[in-house]
């Protein structure tokens, strides 16, 4: 059982303006809205030094909050990444947080106690909205013909809408509040990831089938001219389109927001954009001039947009805290013929960093991270102050001036002034995990890589994964693309931070998860 009890109220310092989570009036309590990218680099966005691309909707989020400089996700890939976010724990404490199958079971346990629990249990109206990839069903997944539990709704969310994974993983289609939409009894839904299901045609069988053709893997199932991961057979009627995933999931949080304007709300919302298949609406194809994945990323910002301006329309823009931010770094070809690499044109999705997705470099882990709440942090603020996905969930705890239950979020840390972009002291520490399962910690300048028998590089993306067979050491200040392996060098301060993973590891930590 969840301790659902929430201990003494400590509203924080200087953030007297907010009232506690059973203090004032219900409008008193901002409303949040977070918005997670899929696969956005660091240097994606013209606020952050994009010159081929530019993103105005999210340079005006910036320009009106704080933007931060020095922020890392947990993970660089997908499901452990936003596990942690919604948890505070550390993926790598949990066997299940590799990259989810598009039937995995439920990845975060009902016991658990997540962010979404906190903003309920404060009166708020919570929904998850857009990419889940954190698993449905049971142990033996979701049923797809029935109603499917345990869902986000065990975990928090009154409400959701959502893709099961990511939109080159089957089944392609949504499911909404246990529910597969516009599914068909006279036409059930099988998927399976180890076999073919049904005579549905697979790209591997019939190339000539295909609109968009595979670089690599994805040579499953092929729904609308694109072949994905796994097999799936049924559903016709409920299959998305993919050009349209962007306007579905923007027009279902906008609604979400106008239904609960008068009450605070929570909304969780993850984007499609930029993972592959990248398939642009017809607005915005071939308008960036850098490809398919230059043109979604227009799309992204066109996404923010809708959601500011739904705020504005409403007058709830001052007292919402609005979350911009990255699962993991950046991929160009992750599986997909699309010519992300040929357009280029000079853009550097991964700014001045090494690696990208599945990196344990910098550019794995170091994301974009903007958060603009009128009423409690100035306009135009540049964080440079560490800060870490994991801490998010605490943070907001303490921002709502409440004490989360004991064993909740057990690896996160409360920084809200940090989140307010004052000039204070950040994270102490950051630790990072790749999609290997190699651990690197961040402590001031310093980044310790610990030794891993992973590969140098994926083949596939052509990404510098970081793998190191004595461990590395980089001074991350002088060296942002580490370069310069200094664990020689340096050897006492290596061991000093082997020494804070190891402790980690064995569980000499914020008290042990039970």
């Amino acid at each position: 059982m969840k301790n659902k009890i929430f201990l003494a109220s400590l509203l924080p310092a200087g953030l007297a303006l907010l009232s506690s989570c059973g203090g004032a009036g219900q409008k008193e309590k901002p409303n949040v809205v977070f918005i997670i990218s899929d696969d956005l680099g660091i240097g994606d966005l013209s606020c952050y030094g994009a010159t081929k691309v530019h993103t105005p909707n999210i340079d005006r989020l910036a320009s009106q909050g704080a933007q931060f400089m020095n922020t890392y996700s947990s993970s660089s890939v997908s499901t452990p990444s936003r596990f942690c976010l919604l948890t505070g724990k550390y993926p790598w404490r949990q066997d299940n947080t590799g990259i989810a199958p598009g039937n995995a079971g439920m990845v975060i346990d009902t016991a658990v106690y997540t962010m979404a629990d906190l903003f309920k249990e404060c009166g708020y109206a919570t929904a998850a909205i857009g990419k889940w990839h954190l698993g449905l069903g049971g142990a033996e997944g979701p049923d797809w013909n029935g109603e499917i539990t345990p869902s986000p709704h065990d975990i928090g969310f009154d409400h959701y809408f959502v893709i099961p994974a990511t939109v080159d993983r089957v089944p392609c289609v949504y499911v909404e509040d246990n529910y597969v939409v516009n599914a068909d009894a006279s036409d059930p839904i099988y998927v399976d990831y180890g076999r073919k299901v049904g005579d549905w045609p697979t790209g591997k069988e019939h190339p000539e089938l295909l609109t968009l053709h595979p670089s690599h893997g994805h040579d499953n199932t092929i729904i609308n001219g694109i072949s994905r991961i796994g097999y799936m057979t049924g559903g016709k009627r409920a299959l998305w389109k993919d050009e349209d995933i962007a306007d579905t999931i923007t027009s279902k949080a906008r609604q979400f927001i106008i239904a609960n304007k008068d009450n605070p709300f929570f909304l969780y919302m993850g984007t499609q954009d930029v993972h592959v298949p990248r398939i642009p609406h017809p607005r915005f194809a071939g308008k960036s001039g850098l490809g398919a994945r230059g043109d979604v990323i227009l799309q992204l910002d066109w996404t923010v947009g809708e959601i500011m301006n739904t705020l504005d329309s409403l007058g709830l823009a001052e007292n919402t805290i609005f979350v911009f931010t990255s699962d993991n770094g950046p991929v160009l070809d992750d599986g997909y013929r699309d010519c992300a690499v040929e357009m280029l044109n000079g853009h550097t999705p991964s700014g001045i960093y090494r690696g990208g997705k599945y990196s344990i470099y910098e550019a794995g882990t170091r994301i974009p991270f903007i958060v603009r709440w009128p009423s409690g942090i100035r306009a135009g603020t540049r964080q440079e102050n560490m800060f870490s996905h994991v801490d998010f969930f605490p943070t907001m705890a303490a921002i709502a001036g409440v004490s989360l239950p004991q064993h909740a979020a057990p690896d996160g840390r409360p920084y809200p002034d940090v989140l307010m972009g004052k000039d204070v002291p950040g994270c102490e520490y950051v630790i990072q995990q790749s999609m290997y399962g190699t651990l690197a910690v961040i402590e001031g300048v310093w980044k310790y890589i610990e030794p891993s028998n992973a590969p140098e590089i994926q083949r596939e993306t052509n990404t510098e994964l970081g793998s190191y067979k004595g461990g590395a050491l980089f001074n991350i200040q002088d060296d942002p693309g580490e370069r310069v392996n200094l664990v020689e060098s340096y050897p006492e301060i290596a061991r000093r931070l082997a020494g804070r993973l190891a402790a980690s590891r064995s569980g000499e930590w914020r008290g042990e998860y039970k």
